[in-house]
């Protein structure tokens, strides 16, 4: 059996799904943000503001920055309620309609009766969006508090802002207690950029699509066709039987791991087609695939669900 994500038509798209604007907390105009990305060699972003009253509830309108070989997709980061720890609620959108309807978020404090994160999270996805748990590890998020947001799609397993300001960049954790108990989520790796630092061009999605346009890529998205790197392709990835073969760009490690602490890791110089015998793993109804490049640099594939 081939992984969707790679038989599926069309071809891969880089992009991310995480950004910030000076229409709330960022540094730079929305212009100058797209203009950026396009020139980094992206085929597409989102530009997610905080949707919070402090900022007039921001849907960033980038329809004009769209050309024939750059596109966005319309979104926000959601707030609204809290989370165990007492903060508010961070929840990714992409894919919102402009008319949105803004929450009772006056800012980033929690309010008494104000709509729940998880309530926001099924409203936004209701609403025709993909979903994801933003930041878990920078959140200080519980497993209570992921578990809850049963709207989700996917959770934040790279953020390369929050890795770059505060070295609290991971979501592994959390993503893989929630394929622990069955959730079929999908992982996804970020920016999180605001250009107040080095907080750009770290982390993004690879999208396989028939098309490089807002629909194409959001059905793609809530499908699982992409995977998540830093800098390594992931170009093929088979499972026939126990037999998994990863093929890539020029890796040094490649692991697979499923439930438990079970993993299956093969070490070597400059591979590209690397076959792995799942018998470590071979019980867990799901298994992820992490490669490593020469420079420590990762992708991630989403999970394979086996059962």
């Amino acid at each position: 059996m081939t992984v969707n994500a790679f038989t599926a038509p069309g071809r891969f798209l880089r992009g991310n799904l995480h950004t910030h604007s000076n229409l709330s907390d960022g540094a730079l105009d929305p212009a100058e943000v797209c203009r950026r990305y396009k020139a980094e060699g992206y085929d597409f972003i989102s530009l997610t503001d905080h949707f919070v009253g402090l900022f007039d509830y921001p849907i960033s309108d980038t329809k004009a920055f769209r050309d024939a070989g750059f596109t966005t997709i319309l979104g926000a980061e959601l707030h609204s309620g809290a989370m165990e720890n007492g903060e508010i609620w961070h929840i990714l959108a992409v894919g919102l309609p402009e008319g949105f309807a803004p929450s009772n978020t006056p800012d980033f404090t929690p309010l008494d009766g104000q709509e729940t994160g998880p309530e926001l999270a099924q409203r936004a996805r209701d609403a025709g969006a993909f979903v994801a748990v933003a930041h878990p590890h920078w959140s200080g998020m519980t497993t209570a508090d992921a578990r809850s947001i049963e709207a989700a799609h996917a959770v934040e397993v790279y953020n390369h802002g929050c890795g770059v300001d505060c070295d609290r960049a991971e979501g592994f954790h959390t993503a893989d207690l929630l394929l622990n108990e069955g959730r079929r989520v999908t992982l996804i790796a970020t920016d999180d950029a605001h250009f107040s630092s080095n907080d750009a061009f770290g982390g993004w999605v690879m999208v396989k699509a028939p098309e490089n346009t807002p629909n194409a890529l959001l059905e793609a998205l809530k499908a699982g066709h992409f995977y998540a790197s830093q800098g390594p392709e992931l170009r093929d990835v088979e499972l026939v039987g126990e037999t998994l073969t990863v093929t890539s760009s020029p890796v040094e490690t490649v692991i697979v791991m499923g439930e438990g602490s079970r993993t299956k890791t093969v070490h070597g110089t400059a591979m590209t087609r690397t076959r792995l015998y799942l018998n470590p793993v071979k019980h867990s109804r799901w298994i992820r695939i992490a490669v490593v490049d020469r420079a420590g640099k990762r992708a991630w594939s989403n999970p394979i669900w086996r059962r």
